[in-house]
């Protein structure tokens, strides 16, 4: 079965404090996103790599990649408003059946495993997302009051989320609604159930300079 990635990466250096946005920083010699896109290179060298970049954004990450020697094969389409119109604008370029990955850009240690996880649970089910349960406790502000929770009922979400192409194309056909959180949700509110799989703890989202830190660590490990 084919297998598309929908790389997303419309991110900025606010959270991170630097002029140049946290997708394009250093991690061990090299931009975020040209780990991110080497992990699911590894994973399916047969894999279609679509990247979402802003249209502003475009020329640095082409300059970038003459800088590193960056030949990775990917096609390079430009992200929307919010991050359900990127999606949208990187979903355009698949119209053949098969798998489709959705991943954040700043994410590059996602593991195999949980990329075999997620392949073969859509294949099966039509769907998957990565989770991890919460280990920390939880507390609900209601009414103006705050009051605990069972964190046993709640689960952090990861990417890559992952779909049957006819299942996500069809629910990225919807307009959109400010209550989208992610993919899943479209497809949640397009009929489809959601599907969970165990994620991998070093699949951190890189958006702080603590994060960045802790990013390169587990690549040296």
């Amino acid at each position: 079965m084919k297998k598309f990635v929908v790389i997303v990466a419309g991110g900025s250096g606010n959270r991170m404090g630097t002029e140049i946005p946290k997708q394009f920083l250093e991690l061990c010699g090299k931009p975020v996103l040209m780990h991110t896109l080497q992990v699911f290179h590894d994973f399916d060298p047969e894999s279609r790599l679509i990247l979402v970049l802003p249209a502003a954004q475009q020329k640095l990450w082409s300059d970038l990649c003459l800088k590193h020697q960056f030949l990775l094969s990917h096609q390079v389409v430009s992200g929307g408003e919010a991050r359900f119109h990127s999606v949208k604008n990187g979903l355009s370029l698949i119209d053949d059946d098969g798998i489709v990955f959705i991943h954040d850009g700043v994410r590059p240690l996602v593991s195999t495993t949980t990329l075999s996880k997620c392949l073969e649970t859509a294949e099966k089910s039509g769907n998957a997302i990565p989770v991890l349960p919460v280990n920390e406790s939880l507390r609900k502000l209601d009414g103006g009051q705050n009051i605990s929770v069972d964190r046993s009922l709640f689960f952090s979400v990861q990417t890559p989320q992952t779909f049957r192409s006819q299942q996500i194309l069809k629910a990225f056909k919807q307009e959109f609604d400010p209550t989208f959180t992610d993919d899943a949700s479209v497809a949640e509110k397009a009929g489809f159930s959601i599907n969970m799989v165990e994620g991998n703890r070093e699949n951190i989202k890189i958006t702080t300079p603590a994060d960045l830190i802790i990013a390169e660590a587990f690549l040296k490990r």
